[in-house]
């Protein structure tokens, strides 16, 4: 494995954990900063507003070289997650987790560019995926290590260890990245340029509705676990390691069929399996082995379509727009996280608290997304290699 993919794995694993891990430790953090439970949940919601913010940074980055601007996102998270650690009150608390979601998506289109540029020709959705492995680790083991030190020591350990992880990130990636050059110069609105075809609509609209069907669920996994299959709250942390672990093994295999089939093909099998899944949440009578199992699926499907989705929004956004186009999935990812979850609670509500309607929330609109990106397959994807094989011949 390349050190510069496994130094891009390191800032990706900070990202997912800096995003994730307040869901883990909010009772703590509500507490010390002196608001309730449901006012500290803007602490999540600030991350998020941070995310969409911080794709300006590539609006007005073009120009500069992309190992640069990785090392400027870890600068962020590293301020960010320090200012976390230290927040005294709500106010700061909040304006910390904004700074801290600035760098999320930002970096993972300027990632996608560079694991792309840097892979062997025809492994380049592996490269992805080991770069997007990062995140599905700090889930499998980063979001439950932070709450543990949450529940035994303090909350904001958690997120001292973040900053000093971005610093050892920031030396990673000047030592094991190697130069690329900036994408195309076409101006700012030149970046936006690929907006202008459906295509790349069809895939934001797709990422969209698929993790808001999937969050319907996975907002509400915690009470689930425990109300659906009887897990008891101190091995709630175990089913999310497990979960964890279900999303590297989907980044990885998902990341193999994408270098061999059609990336939104691809996609659109990685998005079947967890809208098979979240049927199933509302079918299966729930007990331990099936919420275990369960668990594991969904979570291997949301993964499983990260590498070809990032990979088939740089490429519509050839010609100067990669960066922004892959920062763009970032930014509709954590839409549907949001939308997911209201959608999630008005199922709660409307059938008296049965956490297994979550999945009658979600399946509609992951079938939706499975649907726009077998259309997409079919009506928009190209064979983008066509160019390269081709060969002067002699007569």
């Amino acid at each position: 494995m390349k050190k510069s993919l496994l130094a891009l794995a390191a800032g990706a694993f900070i990202l997912g954990a800096a995003e994730f891990v307040m869901m883990g430790i909010l009772p703590q953090a509500a507490e010390a900063t002196g608001v309730d439970i449901p006012t500290a949940g803007h602490y999540i919601s600030s991350y998020a507003i941070g995310v969409c913010v911080g794709t300006l940074i590539l609006v007005f980055g073009r120009k500069v070289p992309p190992k640069n601007l990785i090392v400027l996102f870890m600068a962020i998270a590293l301020v960010g997650n320090a200012m976390s650690a230290m927040s005294v009150n709500a106010v700061m608390l909040l304006v910390a987790r904004f700074i801290s979601g600035l760098p999320h998506g930002a970096f993972f289109g300027t990632a996608t560019l560079i694991a792309k540029t840097l892979a062997d020709k025809g492994k380049e959705a592996q490269a992805v995926s080991v770069m997007v492995t990062g995140q599905t680790v700090a889930n499998m083991l980063g979001v439950p290590a932070g709450t543990l030190m949450a529940e035994f020591m303090s909350w904001r350990l958690a997120f001292g260890l973040l900053a000093a992880w971005a610093a050892m990130t920031i030396v990673l990636t000047l030592a094991w990245i190697p130069f690329v050059p900036p994408v195309k110069d076409t101006g700012i609105l030149g970046q936006f340029r690929f907006l202008r075809r459906r295509g790349p609509w069809v895939i934001l609209t797709a990422v969209f509705t698929g993790n808001a069907g999937v969050f319907c669920w996975w907002s509400y996994v915690s009470p689930w676990l425990q109300k659906t299959g009887g897990w008891s709250a101190g091995l709630v942390p175990l089913m999310m390691m497990l979960a964890g672990f279900g999303m590297v093994v989907g980044g990885i295999i998902g990341g193999r069929i994408t270098d061999r089939w059609r990336h939104a093909g691809a996609a659109a099998l990685g998005q079947a399996i967890s809208c098979m899944g979240l049927l199933m949440v509302l079918l299966v009578p729930g007990n331990r082995v099936t919420t275990a199992i369960l668990t594991f699926w969904i979570a291997f499907g949301l993964f499983f379509i990260s590498a070809p989705q990032q990979l088939l929004m740089t490429e519509a956004g050839q010609g100067g727009g990669e960066l922004i186009a892959g920062a763009a999935v970032q930014v509709a990812f954590n839409f549907g996280n949001a939308v997911g979850s209201v959608v999630g609670g008005a199922m709660l509500t409307s059938f008296a608290m049965d956490y297994r309607f979550t999945g009658l929330g979600g399946v509609p609109l992951a079938v939706l997304s499975v649907g726009l990106l077998a259309f997409y397959s079919w009506k928009c994807e190209t064979d983008t290699d066509a160019l390269q094989r081709m060969r002067e011949v002699h007569v």
